[in-house]
């Protein structure tokens, strides 16, 4: 592969990062329980104080304090905080990018598009804070009405991971706000700048509109943080996003005590490209959804279906756009593949290889480290191609990392089995110009994903629909459509206006 592109210093990144945080009126950590990392070079930055389980106990109880109070507020008045919170999101669009590319090692473009998002989801939520509809349901009984009704549920804690470290927590608090809960934030340990900073734009925007401050809290930390969010029985619903193996221990320990869980897991995606493919469109949609965030998001494309009979000649079209991928620096406008978010994840990236090959795959393009010697404590790789012949362990299992598995298929019913044949269920999509496969794949006999997409990849979702997905991915919709129902509980109301006393399915009684 060509164009690998020259990195800055450690001594850069951290002057960036403080510059971005004074901007926002963040001061500059100081802690010595861990440290803020850069992947971009694979440096600390700062040291960072985690919180203690009694910070922990602290964060809920003055959340809950604040639920009370927030609940009864009006949700259009609601709404004015989450407007507040858009409007300070977009005054610092580029310094909070900046927090994102220095912690996440995501490119500048898609940086910038995470804070976007942000953006946009509170643009949806305070609309949403003018339109939590109940409805009407006819009664059986002369003079009595039924109604469905919504309120606010109480102490939402978010738990979120790297890859999106600010937009997944922006979808559920700006809608849960928007519905009159509270929130609890406990980010991943690995981007806890740009926690810092949003919480901080968060604390000026109710300082500004006069709400509660403590509507929102932040704690950080470790594994040990988390959990004690998951097991105190004032949390009423746990939104975590993660890994699956995660996700088994969340669901079961928020379950034990009656409370609820929104599960954001574990992704497998695959598109099938028909013989009717725009191929100049597939090659476009497949390299972003395969390598962007170098491989590093939920939806990223690893499994593509390809009907044998372009299989060739699409393969060798994707082969010759990887070789041109430049791989480095993700704050230089002409990288579209940064750093793998730790050494860690590409040991897991080259284990997954050996094993796949050990297997019968054949790598087609990409899978060498990068930057070794400018960078040893990164973790920079190409993004690769592997030719397979069937779904193995390998292959239906996620591997966090730029690996796009290449199988072929003969009937769109034998790839609609290979693509359902996983135990994820995020996203999917199939390039076609045939209406019939389209409309086909997104029936109940096609794409068993929570997302599924027609001449588009598997990445790059927009607020207004919900997002998640079946199976191992957990269940849970965040963001758009009517996500927000998650965040609330409905109760319904039968009201008797006839002076009389009637009995439903027509029972007597005195």
């Amino acid at each position: 592969m060509t164009g690998t592109t020259s990195l800055p210093t450690t001594d850069d990144l951290r002057a960036r990062a403080r510059t971005s945080l004074e901007r926002i009126g963040v001061t500059v950590p100081d802690g010595s329980d861990f440290r803020a990392r850069t992947p971009i070079t694979g440096d600390d930055l700062f040291g960072l104080t985690a919180a203690a389980p009694a910070d922990v106990d602290e964060a809920v109880t003055a959340a809950r304090e604040a639920f009370l109070a927030w609940r009864t507020t009006p949700a259009p008045r609601r709404g004015e905080l989450v407007r507040r919170l858009g409007e300070l999101l977009r005054d610092h669009k580029s310094d909070l990018a900046d927090l994102i590319t220095v912690e996440a090692g995501k490119i500048r473009s898609e940086a910038l598009g995470e804070v976007q998002e942000m953006i946009d989801i509170c643009d949806f939520a305070v609309g949403l804070s003018r339109q939590l509809y109940g409805r009407t349901i006819a009664s059986e009984r002369p003079g009595h009405r039924l109604a469905e009704t919504w309120h606010p549920l109480g102490v939402v804690g978010v738990i979120s991971a790297f890859n999106f470290p600010a937009a997944v927590w922006s979808w559920n608090t700006a809608v849960a706000l928007a519905c009159g809960d509270t929130v609890v934030w406990k980010p991943s340990e690995l981007t806890p700048l740009i926690s810092l900073a949003c919480d901080r734009l968060l604390a000026r925007a109710a300082d500004e509109v006069g709400a509660p401050r403590d509507v929102h809290r932040l704690v950080l930390g470790d594994r040990a943080v988390g959990e004690r969010l998951v097991d105190d029985p004032r949390v009423a619903l746990v939104s975590a996003t993660g890994s699956t193996r995660m996700g088994r221990e969340v669901g079961p320990r928020v379950a034990a005590r009656f409370g609820r869980s929104l599960l954001e897991l574990g992704g497998n995606n695959a598109a099938v490209v028909a013989p009717s493919a725009d191929l100049d469109l597939a090659v476009r949609g497949i390299v972003f959804a395969a390598a962007g965030t170098a491989g590093q998001r939920c939806t990223t494309l690893r499994r593509l279906i390809v009907h044998r009979d372009i299989a060739d000649a699409l393969v060798a079209r994707l082969t010759a756009a990887y070789t041109k991928l430049p791989i480095g620096n993700p704050f230089d406008d002409d990288t579209l593949v940064g750093p793998l978010i730790s050494p860690a994840a590409l040991d897991g990236m080259q284990d997954a290889l050996a094993r796949v090959q050990a297997q019968g795959g054949k790598i087609l393009a990409g899978g060498n480290r990068r930057l070794a010697d400018a960078a040893p404590r990164a973790a920079y790789a190409e993004p690769v191609i592997v030719r397979v012949d069937d779904q193995s362990d390998v292959v239906r299992q996620e591997t966090f990392a730029p690996i796009l598995y290449v199988l072929t298929y003969d009937t769109l019913e034998e790839a609609i089995a290979l693509h359902n044949d996983v135990p994820q269920g995020l996203s999917s999509s199939i390039f076609t110009r045939d209406q019939q496969e389209a409309e086909f794949f997104l029936s109940s006999e096609g794409s068993d994903c929570g997302i599924a997409n027609v001449n588009i990849g598997t990445s790059g979702a927009e607020i207004g629909g919900a997002f998640g997905g079946e199976k191992e991915t957990g269940g849970g919709r965040e963001s758009g459509s009517d996500a927000w129902r998650a965040y609330m509980r409905p109760a319904t109301n039968t009201i008797n206006y006839s002076g009389r006393l009637s009995l439903a399915q027509n029972v007597s009684f005195l």
